[in-house]
């Protein structure tokens, strides 16, 4: 086999790589297309809104975990029925990812992320509403907020950056783990400070609406000169092997079929193996550690330090498979470093509470890193890349979705955390043999179906 065509990639190259965009076989209309030129001339109004904006990408889910126990206490849930707070908005961030690319279409990626906010914002509000049916159905807004936001912004920041991709998509992480990491850690203060569980969480409608205040002139400007009705884009005609056929349609023009194949899948479900484990922790972690004892404070502590060391890994381990022929030894090293941090919270859960999570923030940070590029490493171009990237966010958020709500299951039927660990360390171990084929170097059209 020859060598692959992404050995040796750069960081800034792998990074720019990973950035699948929404609008990949979309052509803005003519009007758009010159107010986004026009937008351009003025970097810091999209800054702006790219910081805001990523901020708020998993502010409203890291909130949750650290009050998690109190909300269950005042609707007097079931460890299985509180659950569902976690796991209503990832099944939402799964079936509604495949729609971003058709809104981006209809009515442009600055509409859609505005709208996106707004879902947010409203979504944070709807949760405190008294009723609990309430508060799932502010999960499902809260989740296909976000949904769109994961699918849209990293396009945005392809097609608007294109020279400083590398820079930006650090600042668009950094911001997003800084908003999960600080809503985690203020989120039993400003329970106190606030008067409740509620004010606690709907206190980052807020940050939500500050940023769709932020996106607002740039809807207006980027659709500046379109007539009531028109498009926002067009198919784009395709000069390359996908030129004339649909998505998706066999070994052909299209490109591979990713549903027949092995790599694909093996891609797929290493994310949402990864993701459901990721998952698991924000709902479940504050809860084990104040289970044995540890002060709900310091708890939402713990579980925001490790949200904050994921940053480590998810840079350092990408960078480390750029420059590897394969990623057999990566993908098995970080499912290890989170199966070791799930082994201590069995032996010292308290004792070694600081240790074990960042174990786990750095396989968790690492995992999700060479996730993302695995998708770009096994992909024979730029489409296929983006294909994969959908197929496998779209089913990994759904497979994940199942673990908050089984462990917690779990949990309730046996009354403690060990068999709920003992079922997470048996997905480590799939992550490992997940790893073994899908960190062998070869492409997706390499392998027959």
């Amino acid at each position: 086999m020859s060598p692959s065509p992404k050995e040796g990639l750069s960081t800034e190259e792998l990074i720019e790589a990973e950035l699948c965009d929404a609008e990949e076989d979309l052509a803005p209309s003519s009007p758009v297309a010159a107010a986004r030129g026009r937008l351009r001339t003025h970097p810091v109004l999209l800054l702006v809104g790219i910081v805001l904006a990523s901020l708020n990408m998993r502010a409203a889910l890291a909130g949750v975990s650290p009050v998690l126990g109190e909300i269950s206490d005042h609707f007097g849930m079931t460890s299985t029925i509180s659950s569902l707070v976690t796991t209503i908005p990832l099944i939402f961030m799964g079936v509604i990812s495949p729609l971003a690319p058709k809104l981006a279409r209809r009515w442009g990626t600055e509409t859609v992320l505005l709208g996106a906010l707004v879902l947010l914002a409203g979504g944070i509000a709807l949760r405190i509403a008294p009723p609990m049916v309430t508060l799932f159905a502010g999960c499902a807004v809260v989740g296909s907020g976000i949904a769109l936001l994961n699918v849209l912004m990293p396009g945005l920041i392809k097609r608007d950056f294109p020279d400083k991709a590398a820079g930006m998509t650090a600042l668009y992480s950094t911001a997003m783990i800084l908003g999960a990491t600080v809503s985690a850690a203020a989120a039993v203060p400003l329970e106190h400070a606030l008067g409740g569980w509620r004010g606690s969480l709907v206190s980052w409608a807020l940050l939500a609406a500050v940023a769709a205040c932020a996106w607002l002139p740039q809807v207006v400007l980027s659709r500046e000169g379109t007539r009531h009705g028109q498009a926002a884009a067009v198919s784009a005609p395709r000069t390359d092997q996908g030129q004339g056929q649909g998505q998706g349609q066999g070994q052909g023009q299209a490109g591979p079929k990713l549903t027949r194949s092995p790599i694909a899948w093996q891609i797929t479900l290493f994310m949402g193996s990864q993701s459901l484990i990721a998952y698991v922790t924000i709902a479940w972690l504050p809860t084990l550690l104040t289970d044995h004892g540890m002060s709900r404070a310091t708890a939402g502590l713990v579980f925001a330090f490790s949200t904050l060391v994921q940053m480590g890994g998810s840079f350092l381990v990408p960078t480390l498979a750029g420059r590897m022929r394969g990623q057999r030894l990566l993908c098995a090293a970080v499912a290890v470093f989170m199966a070791v941090g799930l082994t201590g919270l069995l032996v010292a859960p308290v004792g070694g509470a600081w240790v074990w999570a960042t174990l786990l923030g750095l396989g968790q940070g690492g995992a999700l890193g060479i996730a993302l590029t695995l998708m770009v490493l096994r992909s024979g171009d730029a489409h296929t890349a983006a294909r994969l990237s959908g197929m496998a966010q779209t089913w990994g958020y759904l497979l994940a979705a199942a673990g908050p709500v089984v462990l917690g299951a779990v949990h309730q039927a046996t009354g403690g955390w060990t068999v709920p660990i003992a079922l997470l360390l048996c997905v480590c171990a799939g992550l490992v043999l997940l790893g073994l084929g899908a960190g062998k170097d070869r492409k997706i059209g390499d392998v027959a179906a």
